[in-house]
């Protein structure tokens, strides 16, 4: 029979073998996981993602399982238990939610998913619809157009308010101008929340400027039309189409200050300057009062920063080097979630094999003649067993050699052995065991024990301490040299 050569299957055969230049070594599947997971982690290393979330589960470690999906796809979703305790709000399926995060993937089942690290409702859709709306009518009218804002005054001598006389705003202005530069200021109070809000703001803008100049309530230089943060809802009235077109119109610059820095609304397009908070909108009105304070400070910053520049550059590429490496969080997310999947199955297996024994202890049936067997099988089995003597010399020696090291061990714990060596044991009448000159010396009669007896002793003074016999010299002998003191 002819076998074929191994050479000529190179399409296919039984056996992968290398052929000659081939350098596509083939891959572990441990191996494309792990290139596959850094190709994903790098290429979408941060992505914000809107869906429905769906499957939500809460791991017994605190780590949130879910799916985000939307009408023509579905990826998976974990947060972790950190992230997780921070959500402001209670995860539910059917919940439309936009998660913030990066992609990576889970080589245990070979699948892609996101890990989530922030997480916000996707709310007030059709309430941002509607402004959207309401903006793009007012820009094609060109009440946002750039080239119709006006420069504010640089020294305006009375400055017009439009904002609530009750809230904390109207302080902050004030306070902020008699820091900066005292003027006049006249304020309107307006209601900037509610039913009718609008229409007193638009009624406060306009009657501004509606002033005569010259008559007895001096005409403003320049307006601020101001309110603190809130929601969307709350600033809803900045936003209405009579605000803006007042705003518009007015003969006299206005500064927009609605909101904090992040809340913008239709107000903000149709003032002259948009101010991030009230208090900015202050520091926009009026300017410094020493120019050359501001011009020496502007010279010390400058110079500090020249000096820590060097410090501010290496500390820069330290948190760039140090923001690269990966947290121990993201190391240990494979094995989390391993970990996780593990116990998931340990459960199940625990209530299967459960419900295993159950069913076979529901099966089983006891008899008399099934004991009877058993009760055989056991009489059987103990006749069959043999003691040999060797069994019962090795347990002998081995309670014989724990019995030894006991012995050795309360030898070396007998106080009687010592006195073989030359000790002593001296106790009080009472029996006490004395250990101190001073405890003998208060006894009135002592006992001295050796190794072959007792004996019965007294104290020679009670009261002062026993004088040492001197003893008797030793014969003189040639001194012999003595080793150099290493200590000096």
């Amino acid at each position: 029979m002819a076998y074929p050569d191994p050479d000529d299957a190179i399409d296919g055969g039984l056996v992968a073998r290398e052929t000659e230049g081939d350098n596509a070594a083939p891959l572990s599947i441990t191996e494309i996981s792990n290139r596959l997971k850094r190709t994903v982690e790098d290429r979408f290393g941060f992505v914000r993602l809107r869906g429905e979330l769906s499957g939500v589960k809460r791991a017994a470690s605190g780590h949130v399982y879910c799916a985000l999906k939307d009408e023509g796809a579905v990826i998976d979703g974990v947060m972790w238990r950190g992230n997780a305790q921070r959500l402001p709000f209670n995860l539910e399926d059917g919940l439309e939610v936009v998660a913030s995060g990066k992609l990576t993937t889970y080589p245990g089942r070979s699948k892609y998913q996101i890990v989530i690290e922030r997480m916000e409702v996707a709310g007030e859709g059709a309430l941002l619809a509607l402004l959207e709306k309401t903006r793009a009518r007012l820009a094609a009218e060109g009440l946002f157009d750039e080239r119709r804002k006006r420069a504010l005054p640089f020294l305006p001598r009375t400055i017009g308010v439009v904002t609530s006389p009750t809230g904390a705003v109207i302080r902050d202005i004030l306070h902020r101008l008699a820091d900066r530069f005292p003027s006049h200021v006249l304020v309107w109070p307006v209601l900037v929340q509610g039913q009718g809000s609008a229409e007193q703001v638009a009624a406060a803008v306009r009657g501004f400027g509606a002033l005569a100049e010259g008559g007895p309530v001096p005409r403003p230089d320049l307006l601020i039309v101001a309110r603190g943060g809130g929601s969307i809802e709350d600033l809803w009235g900045f936003n209405e189409e009579a605000v803006v077109r007042a705003i518009a119109e007015s003969p006299i610059p206005v500064i927009s200050a609605v909101g904090h820095e992040t809340d913008t609304t239709l107000a903000d397009f149709a003032a002259d300057r948009r101010a991030p908070t009230p208090t900015a909108a202050a520091e926009m009105a009026v300017p410094v009062r020493a120019e050359l304070a501001a011009t020496l400070a502007d010279f010390s910053a400058r110079k500090k920063r020249a000096i820590l520049r060097p410090v501010t550059l290496g500390r820069e590429r330290l948190e760039a080097r140090a923001q690269r490496l990966p947290s121990a969080e993201a190391l240990l997310q494979p094995q989390a979630q391993r970990l996780d999947e593990l116990s998931e199955r340990l459960r199940r297996g625990l209530r299967e094999r459960a419900a295993h024994g159950r069913e076979r202890l529901a099966q089983l049936r006891l008899s008399p003649a099934m004991l009877e067997r058993g009760l055989r099988d056991a009489r059987r089995r103990f006749g069959e067993m043999r003691l040999t003597p060797g069994l019962v010399r090795q347990r002998a020696q081995r309670d014989a050699e724990r019995f030894a090291a006991f012995e050795r061990l309360f030898l070396s714990l007998d106080p009687k052995v010592p006195l073989k060596r030359g000790f002593v044991l001296v106790t009080g009448e009472d029996g006490t065991l004395l250990r101190s000159r001073g405890d003998a010396a208060k006894q009135a009669r002592l006992e001295i024990e050796f190794f072959d007896g007792v004996l019965a002793a007294a104290p020679l003074d009670r009261s002062a301490p026993a004088q040492t016999a001197a003893r008797k010299p030793k014969p003189s002998t040639p001194a012999k040299p003595q080793q150099d003191d290493l200590f000096g």
